[in-house]
């Protein structure tokens, strides 16, 4: 079942009792949020961010226009979001010392009547933030983000927002060890999992160039241990040498580890089933480890049933793994992604992937969560079939925890309604 039809069936929406309670406090019949999001387009997860949580508030404040503050232009991710959601309003422009640099957000920080930060590692726009509690008496707040390392600054930031809420558990002991405390503090899982964008023109003619059969088949994506900004980025990401030999050396070390334990499961499959596996990439890098850690070590009888996929947005990767049987990943959002489409997905989790990983156990999905130190190919490989031997059980699995999602986004909507209506905003004061 995917999210859509589990919301319709479940019925817990609570858009328009929300909805309201935010017009009476603002006395606007069409009340603004504006929402800052998109850190980076080299990876799938941190596009998918940004519309999840454009599909949130759509969902659960449909009366609120939304503008989207994007911290990083890019043409490629705004025109597939002007596809999806030509009604939102992309602007751009940095902060110096509090001040915004650009006339378009000086005038979304006067129109906006609330202000949320979207999910991310960490508090990437913190500065944002304080600009925007410098420059207004409005309410902010944070949704979906990690919280693992709280320096002076930022905790002086957080002290002033109107709720916070993270994307795992973890991040709330680092508040509260922190001395951030209170009930306007909340788990909400990462807005990837509101992803409702689809493209399927473009995913159904991968299935049919590739002669792909519904839910036949499994999708496994790779990851290195450290992610190589530094081919990424121009004049390598400012990163020194020491430091590219550094991250160089612990992703010689494991990966070719961890991808055997993926490859092992992948050999398992097309043995047992005879049926295909995509292998595709979460980030742009993947690209190019796919050949070397997943493809041309396997066995000469199991490469034919394999497929390759090129990058692509969140919104081809949806439609995907709707279609798929079940996703097998070593990065964490893929397998929302899948989860979010009504998919069963396991995370193969190294320990460099921080504390987000939590949040795959606070929603009870501990038999599909695989500490990768502590795991064997085989232990992977059979749970997979034992998957694929009670597909129905694990659909039941998928849709329980769609319904531990809703419940936490209820929560905390609820909280972020109740927070905000403690203040009386009078005008911006840039």
């Amino acid at each position: 079942m995917n999210r859509r039809k589990f919301l319709q069936q479940a019925g817990i929406l609570t858009g328009a009792v929300i909805s309201t309670s935010i017009v009476k406090m603002t006395q606007k019949t069409n009340p603004t949020v504006m929402i800052v999001s998109g850190w980076q387009d080299v990876n799938i997860g941190d596009i998918a961010h940004t519309p999840g949580l454009i599909g949130l508030i759509k969902k659960r404040l449909p009366d609120v226009k939304i503008i989207l503050w994007k911290r990083n232009p890019s043409a490629m991710v705004e025109d597939m979001l002007a596809r999806h959601y030509p009604d939102v309003r992309v602007i751009h422009g940095g902060v110096q010392d509090n001040i915004p640099q650009s006339e378009s957000v000086r005038e979304a920080f006067n129109e906006a009547d609330f202000f949320i930060h979207g999910s991310g590692p960490s508090v990437v726009a913190a500065n944002y933030l304080e600009a925007w509690a410098a420059k207004t008496d409005k309410p902010f707040g944070l949704f979906g983000v990690t919280t693992e390392h709280i320096t002076p600054k930022l905790k002086e930031v957080l002290s002033k927002a109107s709720f916070i809420f993270t994307r795992e558990t973890a991040s709330i002991k680092v508040l509260n060890d922190n001395g951030i405390k209170g009930d306007y503090i909340r788990f909400a899982p990462d807005a990837t999992f509101a992803l409702e964008i689809h493209d399927d023109k473009k995913a159904n003619q991968f299935i049919k160039d590739n002669s792909l059969e519904s839910k036949k088949f499994i999708c496994v994506i790779p990851r290195l241990r450290l992610t190589p900004y530094y081919k990424l980025r121009s004049n390598n990401a400012g990163w020194s040498e020491e430091r590219i030999r550094e991250t160089d050396a612990v992703n010689n070390k494991y990966k070719e580890e961890d991808h055997a334990k993926l490859r092992e499961a992948m050999i398992t499959w097309v043995r047992a089933t005879k049926n295909k596996v995509v292998v595709c990439p979460e980030m742009i890098y993947q690209v190019d480890i796919i050949d070397e850690l997943l493809v041309n070590p396997l066995p000469e009888d199991v490469k034919p049933y394999i497929v390759k996929h090129g990058y692509w947005l969140p919104d081809e990767a949806a439609s995907l793994y709707k279609e798929a049987h079940t996703i097998l990943s070593l990065e964490c959002h893929s397998p929302i992604i899948a989860i979010a489409n009504g998919t069963p997905a396991f995370y193969l989790r190294q320990p460099e992937d921080t504390i987000k990983g939590q949040m795959y156990y606070d929603l009870g999905l501990k038999d599909w969560t695989f500490e990768i130190m502590d795991s064997t190919g085989k232990q992977i490989s059979d749970r997979l079939m034992a998957v694929h031997g009670n597909y129905a059980a694990a659909q039941r699995t998928v849709s329980q925890t769609l319904s531990k999602v809703e419940s936490q986004y209820d929560g905390s909507f609820r909280t972020m309604v109740a927070r905000v209506q403690e203040f009386k905003p009078d005008s911006a004061l840039v």
